[in-house]
């Protein structure tokens, strides 16, 4: 268990896992349920922390041996702007998906928020949490 309850457990055995930012990507999609929604992209801003061993890359300063984020952005942009999703939950899930697609990657947390959804209200969103099985 992790000694911030936000954080998942790590294998590495870090107290405070190493993490990578990716915040505030704007992206534009389909995804809700009212008409309007399904006929109109909208935008989604897009938050996420890849949780793995950064130490490797740290200590040789080699971006063969760092996660790449990089490609993991781009990876996302193409997936969600080319999405259509009734929920933003599965959107969040299939972005976790993703992104833990790269063997370094032992978590993520992907907060997905649509601006503007809701009257008097700057944004809706959810965030999850997810671990590499095994």
């Amino acid at each position: 268990m992790s000694s911030n309850p936000g954080e998942p457990a790590l294998p590495f055995g870090a107290s405070r896992p190493d993490r990578i930012l990716i915040r505030d990507l704007m992206v534009r999609c389909i995804v809700g349920i009212n008409e309007d929604e399904r006929r109109e992209e909208q935008d989604v801003r897009i938050n996420i922390v890849l949780y793995a061993d950064l130490r490797p890359a740290g200590r040789s300063d080699r971006i063969e041996d760092a996660v790449d984020y990089r490609s993991i952005k781009k990876r996302v942009v193409a997936m969600v702007q080319g999405s259509s999703y009734f929920l933003v939950e599965a959107l969040a899930e299939a972005v976790a998906s993703l992104c833990l697609e790269d063997r370094r990657v032992l978590a993520v947390r992907v907060r997905i928020e649509k601006p503007g959804a809701l009257r008097f209200a700057r944004s809706v969103g959810v965030e999850i949490t997810r671990r590499r099985d095994g």
